[in-house]
């Protein structure tokens, strides 16, 4: 387990794409549980283990996950994220190359419970709910594009499904469009960079994850800006 930052009452972790944060009806084991495990064994700790989940990330996704250690933190976490106190950049590799090299974009997105999936559309509709995010190229490689996203809502698949909407779908991701899979089941976007001012300490907190062990992630992360 990649442990990026950890005091006595937070831990941020890097998480592989295979790894999901909590259960689910696979009945996998979770990230929260090797977290827990880890701090049991790294402290000697006694009993259960307090882990709080503050948020996730989708399944096939890479990158930054942040627990908290001790139910203060937690119930601060929380509200932090509800007020938009806590900001993550994402790196995605996309198919396509965007019309415009930054841009800020607005959709209205509804969701699929039945499909686990989001549909955008530029204009508002019944159940839908507004998404915005920031995205900014930072990479090219001969096929593929990098860009940097910053989320400004936080809806359903949202990074997936936006970038999907204005032809650039997600290296990997069939559910949004590419055209075929990776070969480990992930998809090619990255939690790469979360920031905050620590709800104890009131210190900045700056984690940033490494880059996937794959040859494109490498490649197209050294042509970046």
């Amino acid at each position: 387990m990649d442990v990026i930052y950890e005091d006595n009452h937070i831990i941020i972790v890097s998480k592989r794409s295979s790894e999901i944060v909590q259960g689910d009806k696979t009945g996998d084991r979770t990230l929260a549980d090797d977290v827990k495990a880890y701090i049991k064994e790294e402290y000697a700790k006694p009993g259960n283990v307090f882990l709080g989940v503050v948020h996730r990330l989708d399944r096939p996704v890479w990158g930054l996950v942040v627990f908290a250690k001790t139910s203060k933190a937690l119930s601060r976490l929380n509200e932090m994220f509800k007020l938009g106190d806590i900001h993550k950049t994402y790196w995605a590799i996309c198919q396509n190359q965007p019309d415009e090299p930054e841009a800020t974009i607005t959709h209205w997105l509804t969701r699929n419970e039945k499909q686990n999936k989001s549909y955008a559309y530029d204009r508002e509709v019944p159940g839908s709910k507004k998404a915005v995010l920031h995205y900014k190229v930072i990479g090219r490689s001969e096929r593929y594009t990098l860009v940097e996203v910053q989320l400004l809502t936080g809806r359903h698949h949202q990074i997936r499904c936006q970038l999907a909407k204005i032809g650039c779908p997600i290296k990997g991701d069939l559910k949004y469009g590419a055209r075929r899979s990776n070969p480990d089941g992930s998809i090619s976007l990255l939690a790469h960079k979360v920031e905050f001012v620590h709800p104890v300490s009131k210190e900045r907190i700056s984690a940033v994850s490494p880059v996937p062990e794959d040859r494109l992630w490498r490649e197209i992360t050294r042509t970046g800006k």
